[in-house]
């Protein structure tokens, strides 16, 4: 609780703005079926391509659907693949990285050398290789960036656990007799998760943008489903109607920019120099 009244207290107004931001979004995707005016999926090609009205705020698509409506349901899927991505990728990572820092030696440089591996490939090709091997779904395209990006948090949880672990407590708890699982679990791991909730808060954003991506090129959702990134591609196939591409296209980047923010202000704040720099 001290923590999160000391990031509210924080003279950070872009963080406060990014949380405004992002927590909106969230209040969207959750509240979607309520405030939608429309069916996401409802068609009346009469309307096809409605120029932005009194009666469709955002005008309609090829096939006379809501834009509006789509851009509030789109949050759903957008916002709900980034944040299980992230979660995915930062369960795998402190296992896989923890594990590799407390055993340390020929484990670890294995455990390491795989994840440098992972890591040497461009990650959008890598995750649109993975995933149009395994079939363009939501699930596959999730699957895909969390297999691409769970290197980052081992490399991080590993070089928290190997600084840790020298330190008098912990050393204390092995001689007491604590089991190796203890001893990960209650003291070395608990160290890397002020730096793990910065770097998930920052890699949201990417998440967000990179599985839009995956949709814009088809490898993620499939219609009719509403999701930014593909509604995205709709629009650049019909650019003479700005509409159909630019108001999915704004959501992208204000939940992306509004989870940076976030990033910034934990990272501001978790640090010492940054906190007392900032006052």
């Amino acid at each position: 609780m001290e923590t999160i009244k000391g990031l509210l207290r924080q003279k950070n107004f872009m963080f406060k703005l990014g949380l405004v931001i992002f927590f909106g979004w969230l209040v969207i995707a959750i509240l979607a079926p309520v405030i939608a005016p429309y069916s996401p999926t409802a068609q009346d090609v009469v309307l096809g391509y409605s120029a932005p009205s009194a009666e469709h705020w955002f005008g309609t698509d090829e096939l006379g659907r809501d834009v509006f409506t789509r851009v509030l349901y789109g949050s759903r899927v957008s916002i709900t693949c980034g944040l299980i991505t992230v979660l995915i990728s930062l369960v795998v990572g402190l296992f896989f990285g923890g594990l590799a820092g407390y055993i340390g030696g020929v484990v670890d440089d294995v455990m390491m050398r795989f994840s440098e591996m992972i890591q040497s490939f461009p990650p959008l090709i890598l995750a649109m290789v993975i995933a149009a091997a395994l079939g363009p779904n939501i699930s596959n395209s999730v699957l895909a960036m969390a297999i691409i990006w769970w290197p980052n948090y081992a490399r991080l949880t590993r070089s928290i656990v190997i600084s840790v672990k020298q330190n008098d407590y912990v050393t204390a708890s092995r001689v007491l007799g604590a089991t190796h699982t203890r001893i990960l679990g209650k003291e070395l791991l608990p160290n890397s998760i002020g730096s793990m909730v910065v770097m998930c808060t920052l890699d949201l954003g990417n998440a967000i943008l990179m599985f839009s991506g995956l949709s814009f090129l088809g490898l993620g959702v499939q219609p009719p489903v509403a999701e930014w990134g593909y509604m995205v591609s709709d629009g650049v196939r019909a650019t003479a109607n700005w509409w159909v591409a630019t108001f999915p296209g704004l959501a992208i980047f204000s939940v992306a920019i509004g989870a940076n923010f976030i990033g910034d202000g934990l990272r501001d704040y978790l640090d010492p120099k940054m906190r007392t720099a900032a006052g």
